[in-house]
């Protein structure tokens, strides 16, 4: 019966058990289509006078999930004959995973997602923000850094005016932002000031704004990387924890070859591709609403079926996006229930169920052990 065996009490029969057990495999969660028993979600369970009750912990946030998958549990298990009612409790419960090898877990922070494109002006910054935000709004604790010095616009769409403060001369404070925490160099710098710096100081700063930030116990840490595949994607790969890295591309063919460009050189420096994003795939008329592919259509979704990975989605070109960026207040949060914010909130559902199901990072687990001459 396996992960469920140790939460039986002592009052169920073997039979009831494995009716129980059955019915809770035959209740999947619907993005990883994966059921609660092979995902070990079921964290409590307790029958008394034909009453079961179940606290279910999804490994990733999908709170607006969670009324269907109380609806699969209640059908299922009230098949079974000795159970009357049942009752159904939920959390999120976000653990570490596995990055790249030879690279030590960040303090504070569980899961490193990289936002990447070979090109720029593909919307990346803008598909980091509303993903972030929908991780945020379905339950997890997220942080968001700007990894983009040349061109930072992460504190423009979130309407960031405040510089961060220290409170020990060391390290700074994670700037808020719609339940984020956020740190970007153009939070530091005035608006109109160029970053004219060469490599070694860029990727020093990044380092800096990375480990030199007090995040709070995240579940998930956003980066929103430069375009390309130069020294900061380097630096990421060799002294950084990540989790797992996102392609984000619009459908043209010069946008693709340096799309693939990008997803060869995670493949190489071994970070998991959960999956690729097409920006910009459909024209949408402001006036008469009529949909064109006038960037091409399928390139995302071809790229992603020609390199085996997950192809998370398409957005359209659509101004309410660039609108709404623009004045500090991305969709997910100025349009929650739009088709579009519900686009994004898929894709943050298909991106954080893929680590949810990868091996368990245990390093943060256990206490470090320090042995001392007394």
């Amino acid at each position: 019966m396996g992960i469920l065996n140790s939460l039986f009490g002592n009052g169920i029969s073997e039979t009831l058990q494995e009716q129980i057990t059955q019915k809770l495999k035959a209740c999947t969660d619907p993005i990883s289509k994966q059921s609660l028993e092979a995902l070990k979600a079921i964290s409590e369970l307790q029958l008394k006078k034909g009453t079961l009750t179940l606290k279910i912990s999804m490994p990733y946030p999908c709170k607006s999930l969670w009324p269907s998958i109380e609806q699969s549990v209640q059908h299922e298990i009230l098949q079974i004959e000795e159970i009357e009612k049942v009752n159904i409790s939920f959390e999120t419960k976000v653990v570490s995973h596995d990055a790249q090898k030879g690279v030590s877990p960040l303090p504070n922070i569980k899961n490193i997602i990289a936002i990447a494109s070979g090109k720029g002006g593909v919307g990346k910054s803008t598909t980091s923000v509303n993903l972030a935000l929908a991780l945020q709004q379905e339950g997890a604790n997220v942080g968001l850094l700007d990894a983009d010095i040349y061109g930072p616009s992460i504190p423009t769409m979130l309407n960031i005016k405040e510089k961060p403060q220290s409170i020990d001369g060391k390290s700074m404070q994670p700037l808020p932002a719609y339940g984020l925490q956020v740190m970007s160099i153009g939070a530091l710098i005035e608006e109109d000031s160029p970053m004219i710096w060469r490599g070694p100081i860029v990727t020093q700063t990044l380092t800096q704004l990375l480990k030199e930030t007090n995040w709070d116990d995240l579940d998930y840490l956003v980066i929103d990387l430069p375009p390309g595949t130069g020294d900061v994607q380097l630096t990421l790969s060799q002294q950084i924890p990540v989790t797992g890295a996102v392609i984000v591309t619009t459908p043209q063919q010069v946008s693709l070859i340096d799309a693939k460009k990008g997803l060869k050189m995670f493949e190489k420096v071994e970070i998991p591709v959960l999956g690729i994003i097409e920006n910009m795939s459909t024209h949408i008329c402001s006036n008469c609403g009529h949909e064109e592919a006038i960037f091409g259509a399928h390139g995302g979704e071809n790229m992603a079926k020609e390199y085996k990975v997950d192809f998370l989605g398409a957005l359209p070109l659509d101004k309410r996006i660039r609108e709404e960026a623009d004045n500090g207040k991305p969709t997910v949060t100025a349009e929650p229930l739009s088709e579009i914010a519900q686009k994004y909130r898929h894709m943050a559902h298909k991106i954080s169920a893929q680590i949810g199901i990868q091996k368990r990072n245990y390093a943060n687990v256990f206490p470090n052990i320090v042995i001392q001459n007394t």
